[in-house]
């Protein structure tokens, strides 16, 4: 057990919840972490997952909140056993290590996986209670916040001498002209994370209940093509030929007349396409610089790809032709830009 580990696993408010669960004696098993602050710990031959999150109080009693939500929808998100909220540490269910990401690894079917994925969307989007939750409204301004992102990270790292307010401004107004579809969209249950590092397959559960979820706690209100869109656009890897395609028909033939038609649902999905690739153009820049995760640019090529193809699915012309003539070589600044941003302290 290293240093760090050996500290945390002493702390008293650890071995206070521990022991209230009869875990006392438990050997604890850091897990990778993500881009977020919190930090899982598997109870090792106790199918419990120990999660700590100190630093957002708000996100630990959302991700409660939600676990049990998304439950009663029929989804299968672990089972809070026990927390103490005051100090950010819940004792969770460990759904083991079949993430999509390790199963796709090792080569497991990826049609039935994605199949399963787009269906459990599907469920939840259309669920008449998936709205009866405390959550926050991912709208417009949230939209906006996030095309500010790649403002206030990409730019500077492509060129530092662009004035990234003079930007900002009229970039943010032909965005919030573009998004109106989304703005005007049937308001549903987002994730907002959905993507394979978040969704396990289990075994001994059924329909949609066989695929687990995790990481929702960003969950909000908004437009379900969100979720469609991150789990079939993903940063982390490119999807089978026709794969994407096939479960777009899926999702449209299966999920009710009130969410829209074909036609307004991929609207929406390429529209929400665009501006999701745009922020992660200026999350990833952020994560190295500011959190040092570095790791993360490696998505970029294939983001930038994603953009520039989502720009054109969703016919945002004004938008290209802004970013062309105030970001001059902005399509080809990738490699570059993450040598740049890497090498940077």
């Amino acid at each position: 057990m290293n240093d760090a580990l050996a500290t945390f696993s002493h702390d008293p408010s650890v071995l206070r919840l521990l022991e209230q669960h009869g875990q006392a004696d438990a050997t604890l098993i850091a897990l990778p972490s993500d881009a977020s602050p919190r930090r899982y710990f598997r109870l090792a031959a106790a199918d419990l997952l120990l999660m700590e999150d100190r630093t957002d109080p708000k996100g630990f009693a959302a991700f409660i909140r939600l676990a049990g939500h998304l439950a009663d929808l029929g989804l299968s998100a672990p089972r809070v056993h026990c927390t103490d909220p005051g100090v950010g540490l819940a004792l969770i269910e460990d759904f083991g290590t079949a993430t999509y990401g390790t199963l796709l690894a090792a080569g497991h079917d990826e049609t039935s996986l994605y199949e399963l994925a787009t269906d459990t969307l599907v469920h939840m989007h259309a669920h008449p209670q998936a709205t009866a939750v405390e959550v926050p409204a991912y709208d417009m301004d949230v939209l906006l916040q996030e095309v500010s992102i790649f403002s206030n990270w990409f730019v500077p790292a492509f060129d530092p001498t662009v004035d990234v307010a003079a930007f900002d401004a009229p970039f943010r107004d032909l965005w919030r002209a573009a998004l109106g579809p989304v703005r005007d969209a049937p308001q549903t249950l987002v994730l907002r994370d959905f993507h394979i590092d978040n969704l396990m397959l289990l075994e001994g559960r059924s329909g949609v209940a066989a695929c687990g979820l995790l990481d929702f706690q960003d969950g909000g209100l908004g437009a379900a093509e969100y979720d469609l869109m991150s789990l079939l656009q993903d940063a982390r890897r490119d999807l089978a030929p026709g794969l994407e395609q096939a479960m777009l028909q899926r999702y449209c033939s299966a999920i009710p007349a009130t969410c829209g038609t074909p036609a307004e649902i991929l609207k929406r999905y390429h529209l929400l396409a665009a501006q999701r690739h745009l922020r992660l153009l200026g999350l990833f820049p952020r994560l190295a610089k500011r959190d040092d995760k570095a790791g993360y640019l490696a998505f970029m090529p294939r983001v930038m790809g994603q953009f520039q193809n989502a720009l054109k699915d969703a016919h945002l012309h004004e938008i290209a032709d802004f970013m062309d003539v105030r970001l001059p070589g902005w399509r080809d600044a990738v490699p570059a830009m993450v040598k740049t941003v890497a090498a940077r302290p």
